[in-house]
């Protein structure tokens, strides 16, 4: 059965999160999402909270530019989350925006050299390695976590381009697909990753309530879609249920929906997707 979650966007302040994290506890959300976006919210912070301030929730971040953090210490944190909340985290990282790694000055020549160097690491460390390397961009000498997770928890990967979605498939355990992508594109991305193991998580834009079609408009303008309706569902829950079988049929297995940042009633939106959206799913 495909998993069904809600992002809630760093567009919004830090200190709105406590609430909806309730809501989303009290009403049975399957997951909350985050986004590390540059230079808004930590990943790592937003997501112990949400956790220690939940009793169920899984929590997904997606994702952790990678060149941002070091990647012993991103192995710390997982692995320090899977100890205190286990089965519960499910951490993506990326390359990240590549003019914002710019900006803090750790943007990689070679971005696909620099991922595949730091995921075969994180896995080793997460799985309880001890890792001496010497890469073009990773490097460690004699690193073992003193505290690593009973089991290697789940890794995934954002990838858009051909390139990461195959690295994705050699090295993660799933895939993060941004919000835009259409079923049809799910179906041939899918296809690139080469993995039927690897579990795929797409964003989907949704919107509910006043002025929905207004506000889907509005951000198919500002991430410039061709043709927004082929990438969001707008209208009630039994429209939320109907778009969301299309991208589960083309071959997602976490649809994650992405409120506009604009929404009147995120607490609501959350509820609408676990009590009203998920029994139609089932």
């Amino acid at each position: 059965m495909a998993s069904l979650g809600v992002v809630f966007l760093p567009d919004l302040p830090p200190e709105r999160l406590r609430e909806v994290v309730r809501i989303a506890d009290e009403s049975g959300l399957e997951e909350l999402w985050l986004w590390e976006d540059c230079f808004k919210e930590s990943g790592i912070a937003t997501a112990a909270a949400i956790l220690a301030w939940s009793t169920r929730l899984r929590v997904g971040v997606g994702l952790l530019p990678a060149p941002l953090r070091n990647v012993a210490l991103t192995a710390m944190e997982i692995a320090t989350l899977e100890r205190l909340f286990p089965g519960r985290a499910r951490i993506g990282v990326g390359h990240g925006v590549l003019d914002w790694m710019g900006q803090v000055g750790n943007r990689p020549e070679s971005p696909m050299t620099f991922l595949r160097e730091y995921v075969t690491a994180l896995r080793a460390l997460l799985a309880g390695e001890r890792v001496a390397v010497e890469g073009r961009y990773v490097k460690l000498d004699d690193v073992a976590l003193d505290w690593p997770p009973a089991r290697r928890p789940e890794l995934l990967v954002g990838a858009v381009g051909e390139r990461t979605l195959k690295l994705s498939g050699d090295l993660a355990d799933g895939t993060i697909l941004t919000g835009g992508t259409s079923p049809r594109q799910v179906e041939e991305k899918r296809r690139q990753v080469g993995n039927s193991a690897n579990q795929v998580v797409v964003y989907v834009h949704a919107a509910t309530g006043p002025d929905a079609a207004a506000r889907t408009a509005a951000e198919g303008e500002r991430w410039g879609y061709e043709n927004v309706d082929d990438v969001s569902i707008v209208g009630d829950a039994a429209a939320f249920a109907t778009g969301a079988r299309r991208w589960i049929d083309a071959g997602a297995d976490t649809v994650v929906f992405q409120p506009t940042p604009d929404d009147p009633d995120l607490e609501g939106f959350i509820r609408l997707v676990a009590q009203e959206v998920r029994p139609l799913i089932d």
